[in-house]
């Protein structure tokens, strides 16, 4: 299978994230174009047989060049297998409120992008206090202080399960067919 991961980032973890996809398809046999959603201009989605998106969920809304990207390529990606890894912190918990929230936004991602992804993964994310300004440090620490979670504003925290993430993955992959491609007249395919 040829795949393609388009990915966007705030802090690296969603980064991470498709960075670890790719490795775990291209180890199990499969081709993998791993690219930043701001440098897909010309990507020609019909060359692939399958597609994962991946954007982390900050103040409400997904990253704008991957809003930008699924706007601009929505019937390509309508005419294939999709896969979308939705980072969260909100993820990472059992709240109830908070996973509507997660469904409103990803219900208004849809919507805004014309774009409705064939399978969806929410994927816990992380604290990247190492990423983060004093402004976004301080109010990182604060949401997770209302959370009830214990971090140590010098150290990043990752709530991402890799384990979970290599079954999502495989399960995604291993439904997939490979396209056909048409025959050139008068020649060899």
């Amino acid at each position: 299978m040829y795949l393609v991961i388009v990915y966007a980032t705030t802090d690296g973890q969603t980064r991470k994230i498709a960075r670890f996809a790719a490795d775990r398809l291209a180890a199990t046999g499969h081709s993998v174009e791993l690219l930043d959603a701001q440098d897909t201009e010309g990507l020609d989605l019909a060359r692939f047989d399958g597609a994962v998106l991946a954007g982390s969920l900050h103040a409400g809304g997904y990253q704008k060049s991957l809003a930008r990207f699924a706007t601009d390529q929505a019937a390509a990606l309508a005419l294939m297998p999709t896969l979308f890894l939705a980072v969260s912190l909100s993820a990472a918990g059992n709240d109830p409120d908070d996973w509507a929230g997660l469904r409103r936004c990803l219900a208004e991602f849809e919507a805004d992008t014309g774009w409705t992804p064939g399978r969806v993964e929410h994927v816990a994310g992380a604290f990247r206090f190492s990423e983060y300004d004093f402004f976004r440090a301080w109010a990182m620490r604060r949401i997770a202080d209302q959370k009830g979670e214990q971090v140590d504003p010098g150290k990043d925290k990752e709530y991402t399960d890799w384990a979970a993430l290599v079954l999502t993955l495989d399960g995604w992959v291993a439904g997939l067919s490979p396209r056909v491609s048409p025959r050139v007249k008068g020649g060899a395919a």
